[in-house]
């Protein structure tokens, strides 16, 4: 995907597109780290611990209940 950066005040703003919010669970909310090495710009979700046991338990859930939650869907 290619995008370029939008002016916004005396600053530059990069839009990120839905798929890819969708993609890393982000929103506005979402802290992030960014960083670079110089080439390259790193942009990642900080995800708290809270965050990651909360995630991996709807995970676990999803497991579990998959044939439920299909029927249900029916």
């Amino acid at each position: 995907m290619l995008t370029k950066l939008t002016a916004i005040g005396n600053n530059l703003g990069l839009i990120m597109e839905r798929p890819i919010l969708e993609r890393l669970a982000i929103d506005q909310e979402t802290p992030l780290e960014m960083t670079t090495d110089g080439e390259t710009l790193i942009i990642r979700p900080v995800r708290t611990e809270h965050h990651q046991r909360v995630q991996a338990a709807a995970h676990r859930l999803m497991e579990v209940h998959d044939a439920t939650f299909k029927r249900l869907a029916e």
